[in-house]
């Protein structure tokens, strides 16, 4: 069988009749999907299990089946399950982020987290936190004007002619650069106990997380998933090339920003909701990426990837420190960073971007 026959066999096409859309599916993706969702919440499961109050299997699903005592069902309802819900639904939501970012850009550098949109997120929130003394809601709002108006920055800064992947990526690392510089000016002019509750959020971390930051990000993937089931044609073709893109779709340029949106939405509400966890948005299309031979978008495996990592990093930080905790942006920083050095590694030596 070649390689194209291979390809085909790979590939489901699903196209009802009552609706004027069809999808094509790769059975790798499928199974690459199912299979790392089912690790996450097995993941998710035993973290739900540890803590100062233990629980066993049983006594998880007697609370979540409307039993249990009242400390088991505070225990679980107050604290595990909002921080096991919140770390599924970031993880998920910085992958699609980046996944979005770096096939739009063509490049794997691109990812929110380096081009400086987390940061933008993290100075709004954070001038929301410290200067207005707002929380909740508002410092939700705070962090999706951050991402927005360094975006746009970004955008103005490197556009020439289109918005080429290294321009792009030497243009954000600049604008995240001089975000941290408003960071840390934002966190020596305020009160020492409003820095230390702020310093342990911009580390990014799921300790104390309630409903509301569950609610939060599960509402940011119901939209961007839905906006992604129209908007996945548009993405499919941004990688043909200009040229060709604009035959098929007209203004490359104007498709692109939809998109951008969507991306930037997921980054902000995620960094909103437990801070800027570095590089998962880099790292999980990258493995994505590799596993499926680049043969898909691959935003489900994604998404599915990135919140593996995020809850299987939140876990790994509360068993190895345990009875302290390590954030778990901490941990993601440190398996993350070796990842990027890499792909500039390569992306040097073949003279692309990668």
């Amino acid at each position: 069988m070649s390689r194209n026959q291979a390809r085909a066999s790979d590939v489901i096409v699903f196209a009802p009749h009552q609706l004027p859309m069809s999808l094509r599916l790769s059975r790798r993706s499928i199974v690459l999907t199912v299979g790392t969702a089912a690790a996450a919440l097995a993941v998710t499961v035993v973290s739900i299990t540890i803590g100062q109050y233990p629980l066993d299997l049983s006594d998880v699903i007697r609370v979540l089946g409307g039993g249990g005592t009242l400390i088991e069902q505070d225990v679980i309802f107050g604290d595990r399950l909002p921080r096991a819900l919140t770390g599924l639904g970031v993880g998920a939501a910085f992958a699609l982020s980046g996944a979005i970012l770096q096939r739009l850009a063509a490049n794997p550098l691109v990812s929110p987290d380096v081009i400086g949109i987390n940061s933008g997120a993290a100075a709004g929130a954070l001038t929301v936190m410290l200067v207005l003394g707002g929380s909740g809601a508002e410092l939700t709002i705070g962090a999706l004007l951050g991402a927005m108006a360094t975006v746009v920055a970004i955008v103005v800064i490197a556009y020439r002619r289109g918005l080429l992947g290294f321009r792009l990526v030497l243009v954000g690392i600049g604008v995240a650069a001089m975000l941290t510089s408003a960071i840390s000016y934002l966190l020596t002019r305020s009160d020492v106990h409003q820095v230390q509750a702020a310093a342990g959020w911009l580390t990014g971390s799921l300790a104390n997380r309630s409903s509301m930051h569950a609610t939060i990000i599960g509402a940011t993937l119901a939209l961007a998933v839905m906006a992604l089931v129209v908007l996945g044609r548009d993405l499919r073709v941004q990688e043909l090339g200009d040229d060709l893109a604009r035959t098929l779709t007209g203004s490359r340029q104007a498709r692109r920003i939809p998109l951008l949106l969507v991306a930037v939405g997921l980054a902000a509400m995620a960094t909103a909701a437990a801070g800027p966890i570095g590089f998962v948005a880099l790292v999980a299309p990258q493995i994505t990426r590799r596993i499926l031979a680049e043969r898909q978008i691959g935003l489900a495996p994604s998404a599915a990837v990135g919140a593996l990592l995020v809850v299987a990093a939140d876990l790994a930080s509360r068993l190895i420190f345990a009875p302290e905790e390590m954030p778990a942006g901490v941990l993601t920083a440190v398996l993350g960073a070796p990842v990027l050095l890499v792909l500039l590694a390569r992306a040097h030596r073949i003279g692309a971007a990668g």
